[in-house]
């Protein structure tokens, strides 16, 4: 038996086409879509504060005006996440539009997820199993939309349903959160992110699938003819996304990623094999998003010759004019993207970024807009910014809890209405660290020339609330018997400064032949507060591949 789950969506505003290319593009018995992230569920708490009606991603909605009826015509269950705060709302929307379109479509949802929300919160959500999906997909759903679940509970759910697995199945059950975590992300595991990108052609990837087995292995792929390319370089980079240790805990089991082992089975086909479970924490996460305050920016382009002399003008006369009312939060950064001797005026000229925050919108708004308008006529020469700056924004935080799973409602509402509550795991186990594995011997020394990391290491990143996780991982047994002794926390720091005076953990998982770094703090409040420049991380890895270091030479050669 093999069940043949694939991905058409790896966030709010993937692309919309997708939905239709999985369904019509080859065999498939499952197609998931993920929408929900971070800053999603932020977005979806406004919506739901101006229409009592809103709260779902409404572009599942639209792709399904398509996708409802060839999904029925191929006997494919859909699974998506794409409730968000209000999965009830969008099971009612379906089953209306499956009637104006004739589709005889079964609608189920999965709710509960909605923990009470304080002052100023605008959601709060427990992160769901499974379990529920299962539930509704036995009851002969065709379509299960949740709230809140883990985006690995996308997979679990049909896995459960499928193969019968138990609670306890803990082996099988890891195997698909691993395999469900290669598809969250929809084309991050077909080629797109993808550090060595240039060796391949990933203009369009196509969206993954995985033909998941009984005994929880799988192997991931995609539909025949479409872009991209699945190899152990995009499976590993994707396993390390958005992850930490060892341990990679959720409501249905603790997947160990130490144990995973991954095989190249052919063009485009990565077996998944090894992978071995432990009962789940007592815990679930929650996903708290409140609002912070108000934000506003303003960048000052700075042209030609004495920018540092440029930028310390502007930033003392910004302060001056502020001083009276100073905002909590005063953020100035120079990005010199400026040239020596610049064929064009853009090429000549470096960035200011202004950014300020405060509980106070006057303070952030008009404030910060008078006094930078008015150093039009009276500031550095060539004064001018990309845009005037408006009257400010809120911004929100994201926040993570956790409560004890037997006090969250996991809800199955089935196709006929019915209300199934699904019990929390009977056994659970705490989490604890996992001991560092012994390390390779470190290769002999020889000769090695000081070189961009990225020659022969390849990094995924992302955030988590306001850390960051730096995935690493090397091709060769050779590459990894060197990175796993030369990149330790102490070097990290060194090539990435921005990291000093934080935490920073490393894991080893020499499996993958990678390392997973968590930095804690680096990202502030989260995405939502865009307290950084990349406020999600996404291309800290990228810096970090950039940053020159001593390689071996052999390994320089084994890697051309």
């Amino acid at each position: 038996m093999i069940l043949r789950i694939g991905n058409a969506s790896g966030f709010y505003g993937d692309r919309f086409d997708a939905v239709r290319e999985m369904l019509a593009g080859g065999e498939l018995d499952v197609l998931t879509g993920d929408y929900l992230a971070e800053l999603t569920m932020l977005i979806l708490g406004r919506d739901l504060l101006k229409d009592p009606a809103a709260g779902y991603a409404r572009t599942f909605l639209r792709q399904m005006e398509e996708g409802l009826g060839l999904a029925h015509d191929r006997g494919v269950r859909i699974v998506a996440n794409a409730g968000g705060l209000n999965p009830a709302g969008l099971a009612d929307a379906l089953r209306a539009l499956a009637e104006r379109l004739g589709v005889p479509a079964r609608i189920a949802h999965v709710e509960g997820d909605r923990l009470p929300a304080g002052p100023g919160v605008l959601a709060a959500n427990a992160y769901l199993g499974g379990a529920g999906i299962a539930a509704c997909l036995t009851a002969g759903a065709d379509v299960v939309v949740t709230g809140r679940v883990t985006d690995a509970a996308l997979v679990t759910g049909p896995a459960q349903w499928f193969f019968g697995w138990g609670p306890e199945a803990y082996d099988e059950l890891a195997g698909a959160v691993v395999a469900g975590h290669v598809l969250e992300c929809g084309t991050q595991a077909t080629g797109g992110n993808y550090a060595f990108f240039t060796g391949h052609d990933v203009r369009r990837p196509g969206f993954p699938l995985a033909e998941l087995h009984e005994d929880g292995s799988a192997v991931v792929t995609k539909h025949p003819g479409t872009g991209g390319v699945v190899d152990l370089g995009t499976v590993t980079a994707q396993l390390l996304y958005e992850t930490a240790g060892a341990r990679y805990a959720g409501p249905d089991v603790t997947a160990r990623l130490d144990s995973v082992r991954l095989t190249q089975e052919g063009p485009d086909r990565v077996r998944i094999g090894g992978v071995r479970g432990e009962a789940p924490p007592p815990t679930l996460k929650a996903g708290i998003c409140r609002l912070g305050g108000f934000r506003n920016e303003v960048v000052f382009v700075l042209t030609g010759l004495d920018i540092e002399a440029k930028a310390r003008l502007v930033q003392e006369q910004v302060r001056d004019a502020l001083a009276k009312s100073p905002p909590a939060d005063i953020r100035w950064e120079l990005a010199r993207t400026d040239h020596e001797d610049a064929g064009t005026e853009e090429t000549a000229s470096a960035l200011l970024r202004l950014v300020v925050r405060d509980q106070d919108p006057d303070r952030v708004g008009r404030a910060l807009t008078g006094a930078a308008i008015e150093l039009a006529l009276a500031s550095y020469p060539g004064f001018h910014v990309t845009a005037p700056p408006g009257k400010g924004a809120p911004y929100g935080v994201f926040d993570s809890a956790y409560v004890p799973a037997g006090e969250v409602p996991h809800t199955a509402v089935l196709p006929d209405g019915t209300r199934v509550l699904v019990p929390a795991p009977a056994v659970t186990r705490e989490l604890a660290p996992v001991p560092e594995p012994d390390l390779p011997a470190p290769l002999p020394a020889g000769p090695a020339r000081r070189v961009p990391l990225g020659l022969v290491a390849g990094a995924r990143s992302g955030d988590k609330g306001g850390d960051a996780n730096v995935g690493v991982w090397v091709r060769t047994d050779r590459a990894w018997r060197w990175l796993v002794h030369a990149l330790t926390v102490e070097h990290f720091r060194e090539l990435l400064p921005e990291t000093r005076g934080l935490a920073v953990t490393r894991h080893v998982l020499p499996g993958l032949k990678a390392l997973n770094f968590t930095v804690t703090g680096l990202l502030g409040e989260g995405v939502a507060s865009r307290a950084r420049f990349d406020p999600q991380a996404k291309a800290l890895g990228e810096w970090l591949r950039s940053r020159h270091t001593d390689v071996p030479v052999d390994l320089l050669e084994e890697a051309r």
